[in-house]
């Protein structure tokens, strides 16, 4: 029987046209619908922190924020330039970093000097507004004793001191 039905010609062509060959199906409206699905909104702007009691040493500041909202972030934009009483100083540079954390600390820093930070969040929607601007000071550096200035008796001791700071410290304490 197989070589029988293997002589016989075989017609395959279809008498009818398929329809879907013509048709154009459109996806655009589930392809925006699926985008839309898929994109996060752009962060919310970070809440800086006020500069902590023991975050700062004569060259160091550690900073701080944090986010009010379940935002999605990736990092965060941290700025920061010393603080000026001029308007527009061309010697005030403005630094920026990248930080995965919350938190970030900042070396190389000049003694006694005040610094304002600000801090914004990024993810693949783009970059938050910046936080508001917070002042954090670095420590002051070491004071310089006046040796040729010390006198002592058997119940006293004067013992001078200068400050190598440009900005005023608020108190000394002396360790004997």
């Amino acid at each position: 029987r197989l070589e029988e039905f293997l002589k016989k010609e075989v017609d395959l062509e279809l008498s009818t046209l398929p329809d879907f060959e013509e048709r154009v199906i459109d996806v655009s409206e589930v392809e925006q619908l699926m985008n839309s699905i898929n994109t996060i909104p752009a962060p919310c702007a970070p809440v800086i922190n006020p500069q902590a009691p023991n975050a700062a040493t004569g060259t160091s500041l550690r900073v701080c924020w944090g986010l009010f909202s379940d935002d999605t972030v990736e990092c965060y934009q941290l700025c920061y330039q010393p603080v000026s009483n001029e308007r527009h100083s061309d010697g005030q540079a403005e630094h920026t970093l990248k930080v995965k954390e919350t938190y970030c600390t900042i070396t190389d820093l000049l003694p006694n000097t005040q610094y304002e930070f600000w801090v914004s969040a990024l993810n693949a929607s783009g970059i938050s507004p910046p936080s508001e601007r917070a002042v954090y000071v670095t420590a002051p550096s070491p004071p310089t004793i006046k040796n040729k200035k010390i006198r002592s008796c058997e119940n006293a001791a004067l013992v001078c001191w200068e400050s190598r700071d440009i900005n005023p410290v608020d108190s000394y304490t002396v360790e004997l």
